[in-house]
């Protein structure tokens, strides 16, 4: 038996321990609001002129508004009352996406638009 204090202990080992003691919900509303952080930063709205952002990649958009779209439809009962705010946050940024598209693509077929149906 070691006495000693467990000073070697990995930081994957911490952060595993951590993770175990945050609550479920706060781990999806995080990743959440990191996808829809990603998705407005490629989208551009980050800038006066979202046509002329650096960082404008539509097609990143389009990837990160799909998944942020999965997470939240398979989530949603989990979400408590954090699930209108961010569904709203993900109606908004595909309704951006419809905006920034130099052509929109038909309703229902956006980004994300399979999990949460038509936005218009």
């Amino acid at each position: 038996m070691n006495d000693t204090p467990d000073v070697h202990r990995s930081a994957d080992e911490d952060n595993a321990r951590d993770l175990a003691e945050i609550p479920s919900v706060e781990v999806i509303s995080r990743a959440a609001v990191m996808l829809m952080a990603a998705a407005a930063e490629r989208l551009g709205l980050s800038s006066a002129d979202p046509s002329t952002s650096p960082h404008r990649d539509l097609d990143e958009a389009r990837r990160l508004i799909t998944a942020l779209a999965g997470l939240v439809t398979a989530s949603v009962e989990y979400l408590g009352p954090h699930a209108g705010p961010v569904r709203d946050g993900l109606q908004s940024l595909q309704k951006a996406f419809r905006e920034e598209s130099a052509f929109p693509d038909e309703p229902g077929q956006g980004p994300g638009e399979k999990f949460t149906g038509p936005v218009y």
